[in-house]
């Protein structure tokens, strides 16, 4: 017990301190302007389902989280994002919500996120909070007053079409790709919009009284003290309501055709008007358009929109980096930086609670070399020019679970694209296939904590099955390992907040045709780093043109290095030129 606390105690003490560096970088530095908060965090984003549960029944929540905020705290992270956890039916794991200012039953109490935000705060954790407004579920009450009648006062809250008019344009619906978005509602004869889940029914930000009410919304937990919104779906929320007909493949480029409707920028600076601008806050909307010049758009500071732009153009190109090539991947993130090299910010990740487990997808989950690529991930996320956003469970390494069948799966959209596909015939068994490397559950399972039962995540049967694999991939024997996935995770946090370079430092690619190797320069104030990563199980050389004999070695994820450019599978070195 003494040498435990004797740990915790150490790991304190060096982050306290690694946060004072970093606030006395931010104030003593005056020639970086804008210099923010949100710019010098690490985000370690939460899916509470599957964190820890305290009551036993199976699924995580906001007390399990209360319980791990030392080991949060730990990791040496600066903010918290929190998928959802409102009032929902549960329709799509807490995207459809029925009452945004409850708790969902399943997570606790109003009273359980207080004792929450209360002490993340205490530990200096700052949190941000998942904001769904493109739609609603359908058991919100302003949908059932708006299917009600069609002259109900909130009849103009979502979108309607008369069925007397016809079938209204057919609209590709996101959780079923051969679904139509129109749903039929007897009730009142009508058609109602839902680009995700029947019972997510798009909620109509033409009408102002709708956006006046989300800007409530956004002010009442603001008040409560938390530091910022992540906005979900929000480049659909503004739409072409003469609703025109879209061409034939439209769904290859949806965010053209859904995306970024003609109001949108127009609704993001009424807010920000109204409601950002009163508060010290991180604002970042999913999915901020189709291209960098797009996303520029929604971050530039002089429109006081939002502050930080989050893509998908990086994690939505294949099924692992090999389909789709390490030279593509590397165009990709040199694109978007070169665009917010004089301003605007970007965020890294390439990981979250839509995607397939980080090293299942970039790395190489194999027992060979899922560490030491799990580390060179890790590298290069927080490493490159941005705020990096870190998926819990990537810091231990955890990878896909690939259930083999479709009773394992709870996904809204896993469920819907089979058995659409098994109604028409389809090789549902492909698809099921396929799944094993895509599907969103890959990267809900719970949270493992030990070797104990169900991983130490629940007492009970969980709501996910937990993988099997967390007699080995767990929490408990990694804090022992000093060479473990999690303490490198933390070192290299130490790292990126001991040189603000890391952070505010000019992004230069080099050896741009190599197929294997990431190879970049980080520079600021006369100063340089280098950063080179194998994204290959092979031996390879890095061709860079630099001397490297004499630089000193940061951090590399194998320990030694040789100094000549030459890599080992998935290697990773961060030099000091």
């Amino acid at each position: 017990m003494k040498l435990q606390f004797l740990k915790c105690f150490a790991f304190t003490a060096v982050f306290l301190g690694l946060q004072q560096t970093s606030q006395s970088f931010a104030q003593e530095n005056k020639s970086i302007p804008d210099q923010k908060w949100w710019k010098e965090a690490v985000v370690y984003q939460i899916y509470p389902r599957s964190f820890k549960d305290s009551n036993g029944d199976g699924i995580g929540d906001l007390k399990g989280i209360i319980s791990k905020l030392d080991y949060i705290k730990s990791l040496g992270i600066d903010a918290v994002w929190l998928n959802p956890i409102y009032a929902s039916p549960n329709d799509d794991n807490g995207y459809d919500i029925s009452n945004y200012r409850e708790i969902m039953p399943d997570f606790g109490t109003m009273e359980d996120f207080n004792v929450l935000l209360k002490e993340m705060h205490k530990r200096n954790i700052k949190l941000i909070m998942d904001l769904v407004v493109n739609h609603s579920s359908d058991e919100h009450e302003w949908f059932k007053q708006s299917r009600s009648s069609r002259d109900n006062p909130y009849r103009n809250y979502y979108h309607w079409w008369p069925a007397e008019n016809g079938k209204p344009p057919y609209r590709w619906s996101f959780f079923d790709v051969n679904s139509d978005a129109w749903k039929y509602d007897a009730q009142t004869n009508s058609y109602y919009l839902h680009y995700f889940s029947q019972k997510q029914p798009d909620l109509n930000w033409e009408n102002p009284k709708v956006r006046q009410e989300v800007y409530d919304i956004m002010r009442f937990w603001l008040d409560k003290g938390i530091d910022g919104f992540r906005m979900d779906a929000f480049q659909f929320a503004s739409k072409d309501t003469t609703w025109p007909e879209l061409p034939k493949g439209f769904e290859k480029n949806i965010i053209k055709y859904y995306g970024v409707g003609p109001h949108l920028h127009e609704y993001l600076q009424e807010m920000n008007r109204e409601v950002f601008s009163k508060y010290d806050i991180m604002t970042v909307a999913e999915g901020a358009g189709s291209s960098p010049d797009d996303a520029l758009l929604f971050v530039d500071p002089d429109r006081k929109e939002l502050n930080m732009a989050y893509h998908f153009e990086s994690v939505d190109i294949g099924k692992h980096v090999k389909d789709f090539g390490l030279v593509k991947y590397k165009e990709i993130f040199s694109r978007y930086d070169e665009k917010f090299k004089d301003k605007g910010w970007l965020s890294i990740f390439i990981a979250n609670h839509d995607q397939p487990r980080m090293v299942s997808k970039f790395g190489n989950d194999t027992p060979e070399f899922r560490e030491i690529s799990s580390k060179m991930l890790s590298t290069f996320v927080m490493t490159m020019r941005g705020t990096p956003y870190y998926y819990n469970g990537d810091e231990l390494g955890m990878i896909n679970i690939r259930f083999d069948s479709i009773n394992d799966y709870h996904d809204v959209d896993t469920r819907n694209k089979y058995f659409g596909l098994k109604s028409r015939g389809g090789d549902v068994k492909a698809f099921l296939e396929e799944q094993k490397q895509t599907a969103r559950e890959n990267g809900r399972t719970p949270f493992q904590w030990d070797d104990s039962l169900n991983g130490g995540f629940t007492t009970a049967i969980p709501w996910l099955k937990v993988n099997p694999n967390y007699t080995l991939i767990n929490a408990a024997a990694q804090e022992k390992d000093p060479n473990s996935v999690l303490n490198y995770f933390r070192k290299l946090i130490q790292v990126r907040k001991a040189n603000p370079i890391l952070i505010y430092g000019k992004y230069t690619l080099l050896d741009k045709e190599n197929p294997d190797v990431f190879a970049y320069t980080r520079e600021l104030e006369g100063k340089k780093v280098l950063v080179l990563l194998n994204f290959s199980e092979k031996n390879t050389k890095a061709n860079i043109n630099l001397n490297i004999k004499k630089a000193k070695v940061l951090i590399a994820n194998y320990g030694n290095v040789t100094k000549d450019g030459s890599l080992r599978p998935y290697e990773a070195v961060l030099y000091e030129l």
